[in-house]
């Protein structure tokens, strides 16, 4: 991952002083902040490219915070989002929010630190796996052969192809995933059968920081059961061990690319 002072998240909220203090806040801690107070300001920002991160308040006037997360899927590049919500009991639009891309929420009044330990989570989130799919049991590469690699799992009539980031259904359409959906999912199919804790999934999938918490994976889950699952309510592929953490049941094949050498 590049370093932080490479970094550049977009804040969108209409309360300049909320814009100041995190900016200066931020900045502080070695990002550049940009900041945007309605739509028209944020699609500026995004044209101008740049953008690592977007922090967007769901309450904007005369905007709608939700259409603005599904505008930004269905833009290219695929920005991380994290939604600022003013009230507690705003738990629905929190949920759908998460359920349109958004990849973590904070709640105001929020604490600087907390929001500054969410934003490196996401961040890290969407760091390349590919360092992380090493096969445990490697034989040694032949002559002439470079080390194998894997290039895709298939898994329940599901199939991950690692180089494309692609996940395809057993009907054969394309199941989009988020950056931290595809990490946290390569994780379980690297140690399927297996129960992993939530310690274990935050180092698999390569969000861990020393003040990183555990909500983040339980809503990574949530959303990859809503696309994985025919009854996300009482899921089977990814499957709930109470007070241990979660399990792959799938049994998993590999499919292995091995490339020649020089």
């Amino acid at each position: 991952m590049a370093p932080a002072a490479a970094r550049t998240v977009l804040v969108v909220d209409d309360d300049p002083a909320m814009r100041a203090m995190i900016a200066d806040y931020l900045g502080d801690h070695g990002f550049r902040v940009a900041a945007a107070a309605d739509a028209g300001e944020m699609a500026r920002a995004l044209a101008g490219g740049g953008v690592d991160l977007v922090l967007l308040d769901l309450k904007l006037p005369d905007e709608d915070g939700l259409t603005l997360i599904h505008d930004l899927r269905r833009g290219p590049g695929g920005v991380p989002i994290i939604v600022l919500t003013g009230h507690r009991r705003d738990e629905v639009d929190r949920v759908v929010g998460l359920e349109l891309g958004a990849d973590d929420y904070l709640t105001k009044p929020f604490g600087l630190r907390e929001l500054l330990a969410r934003i490196r989570a996401v961040l890290r989130r969407g760091e390349p796996a590919a360092a992380a799919a090493r096969p445990e049991e490697e034989g040694g590469s032949r002559p002439g052969e470079r080390e194998a690699a894997p290039a895709c799992y298939r898994f329940a009539g599901w199939e991950l192809d690692l180089r494309l980031r692609r996940l395809r259904s057993p009907s054969g359409e394309i199941a989009p995933l988020t950056r931290g959906e595809f990490n946290l999912l390569a994780a379980f199919l690297r140690s399927p059968r297996r129960v992993l804790s939530r310690e274990q999934l935050l180092a698999a999938s390569r969000v861990h920081d020393d003040e990183v918490f555990d909500r983040s994976i339980d809503v990574q889950i949530l959303r990859l059961r809503r696309k994985l699952e025919a009854d996300p309510s009482q899921p089977a592929l990814i499957r709930t061990e109470r007070g241990a953490g979660y399990i792959l049941t799938a049994s998993v094949e590999t499919v292995w690319e091995r490339r020649a050498g020089r």
